[in-house]
């Protein structure tokens, strides 16, 4: 993510810095000040933040003392990256099902990448995709020092209180339009006994939020509730159907004010006020002077707003939640409770499989807020199709967003053109597909034959816009394009890379698709692709009005060509006013 504030951008790495021991707090006397503590003066403006190995900084985050900088972050964080992790305990995963549960169920947080696990723990892996995508249920797992989630039981109490209302007007209506004196004199219990049935089965997604009622709908895999991968505190974005009370909301904003106004009053205190080091710690001492005996004395007010119960009770905020015990794991979807999601999901270089597989495409079916997934060197081979088949399932939601999808690995299970086009049937509705393979299967022979129902079906009209196809050194052959781009009218941007020409004519016949298919292309890249012999069709992309950006990359343009033909390619350019941009990296020039 890109930080153009010098500012913030210091404090998020020097919050990183200090949570995973980088930063030595005994070392500098300012640190240990019992006014100011790092964590919580830095944690208003962290919006990405990375956990690795054993998940220390999930512990640190989660213990009492930091419950303070655990809210803080609930508003502020958005990208959340777990990267190199390792095998860890019991009691560290009820760390991270706390801390996941505080940041996305009930945060800001919409995107989670994972990066470089090369023997990955089955159980921990489950549990943050399942959490990810919103599904969990309460109990032992999510007790903050012996008491349950808080910010469920006010949604609860919510819930309950439009529950009652709407069973006293339904109430109401029976009395007036019922066709007996038996159901006119219905006895009180029989009502509470009606009531006590809703509350305890699913809840309903129209009780969770008034801004869901118009878009709820049935959930895939028999869940109900709608999730919400944007930030409950952002404007521009959609609301969640779990939001932050809104107490909670009323504390935390006049907290950054202030901060926002020591740091404008403090630059006159000091002879240099662009000096880095007294940035963070005047102006910590101004802002947190007194803030933790404070926050101590009120410790329990606060922490009442989210885990507020008599301890060891079960959670009474959802349907689900009393029949969580043991130790947290693997937890099936259809036991568990919806929750708000994230929106990007991001895999990298994590082996999955069959069975991890299959459990993604069951949270993926029913996903309906996520917009973004990256598999990266996953090693899916022939499990590519059950992730096909969640995604389709997912495409059926009326509510589904989903837009870009980007895969990559190392060897390819099928040839690329089949697989784009079993992802656009699939999934119609794509904005954005990237497919990329290093090299073909290891074993020709287990490389299947192509698939009927891909390769003859005919592809649905799409909504690709950006298409981006890295082949493993197999050839091009226009014909398998040919339908992808028929389907593809939107499409304004196309990258071929590592391809092979069957045949001199194989160029001259894709531009003609190109110009007859797309006419809405406006971006056009090859790279590694060998175009030495084939300066006629280059000339004629460079004179297509249509095309306002051309990468040849790598392409060995200049390798066997003469002068003459540099000089063309430049006239050829000066006529062609359309064209904004012109790469030329990597072709020999000489």
């Amino acid at each position: 993510q890109s930080i153009t504030c010098w500012r913030k951008k210091f404090l998020e790495t020097f919050f990183s810095n200090v949570l995973h021991g980088v930063l030595d707090v005994s070392s500098d006397w300012r640190l240990n000040d019992r006014h100011f503590s790092p964590l919580l003066h830095s944690s208003p403006h962290v919006s990405q933040l990375t956990l690795c190995n054993m998940l220390q900084g999930a512990v640190e985050l989660t213990a009492e003392h930091n419950h303070k900088v655990l809210e803080n972050l609930a508003g502020s964080l958005r990208i959340l990256k777990f990267q190199h992790l390792l095998s860890c305990d019991q009691s560290v995963r009820r760390s991270l099902v706390l801390l996941l549960h505080r940041l996305i169920h009930h945060g800001s947080v919409s995107q989670v990448s994972m990066y470089s696990w090369p023997v990955p723990d089955t159980v921990l892996l489950v549990l943050i995709l399942t959490m990810s995508a919103g599904f969990w249920r309460s109990g032992n797992a999510l007790t903050y020092h012996g008491r349950p989630c808080g910010l469920c039981r006010e949604e609860d109490k919510g819930q309950s209180q439009e529950s009652a209302q709407e069973g006293a007007e339904r109430g109401c209506n029976a009395e007036q339009e019922g066709s007996s004196g038996e159901n006119q004199k219905r006895h009180p219990k029989e009502a509470d006994a009606g009531m006590n049935s809703i509350l305890s089965g699913p809840i309903s997604p129209s009780l969770r939020n008034p801004a869901c009622e118009e878009t709820s709908s049935e959930v895939p895999c028999g869940h109900s509730g709608i999730q919400g991968g944007s930030s409950p505190h952002s404007s521009s974005e959609q609301l969640s159907c779990h939001p932050i009370p809104r107490k909670t909301r009323r504390r935390m904003k006049p907290a950054v004010g202030r901060k926002r106004r020591c740091l404008r009053r403090s630059r006159g205190h000091y002879a240099d006020p662009e000096d880095l080091y007294d940035f963070v710690f005047t102006v910590a001492r101004e802002d947190n002077s007194g803030l933790l005996d404070k926050t101590r004395t009120t410790e329990g007010e606060n922490t009442e707003n989210w885990t507020s119960s008599s301890p060891g009770s079960p959670c009474t905020g959802h349907a689900g939640c009393k029949k969580r015990a043991g130790p947290a794991g693997i937890l099936s979807p259809k036991a568990a409770h919806r929750f708000r999601s994230v929106s990007t999901l991001e895999l990298f270089s994590i082996p999955l499989t069959g069975e991890t597989c299959r459990t993604l495409s069951n949270l993926l079916s029913s996903w309906v807020s996520l917009e973004n997934l990256v598999l990266s060197y996953n090693g899916l081979n022939a499990n590519i199709s059950c992730i096909l088949s969640g995604l389709r399932a997912l495409s059926r939601h009326p509510e589904c967003r989903f837009r870009a999808l980007r895969v990559s690995d190392m060897f390819s299970h099928m040839p690329c053109m089949e697989l784009v086009r079993c992802i656009l049937g699939a999934l119609p509705q794509l904005h954005t597909l990237s497919v990329s393979f290093d090299l073909k299967n290891q074993l020709e022979g287990s490389r299947p034959e192509a698939n009927p129902s891909c390769s003859e079906a005919e592809i649905p009209e799409s909504c690709l816009e950006v298409l981006e196809i890295r082949f493993p050194r197999e050839p091009l052959h226009t014909a398998f394009l040919l339908p992808v781009l028929k389907a593809s009218k939107s499409l304004q941007q196309l990258s071929l890379d590592s391809a092979t020409l069957p045949c001199p004519q194989e160029l001259g016949l894709l531009l003609e698709v190109l110009k007859e298919c797309t006419p809405n292309l406006k971006k056009l890249s090859f790279h590694d692709v060998n175009l030495a012999e084939h300066q006629k069709e280059v000339l004629l992309l460079l004179q297509d009005p249509g095309l306002q950006e051309i990468t040849f990359s790598f392409c060995r343009l200049f390798e066997s060509s003469t002068a003459e033909f540099l000089s063309e390619i430049i006239n050829t350019v000066k006529r062609n006013s359309s064209l904004r941009s012109l790469k030329l990296p990597g072709n020999r020039l000489g």
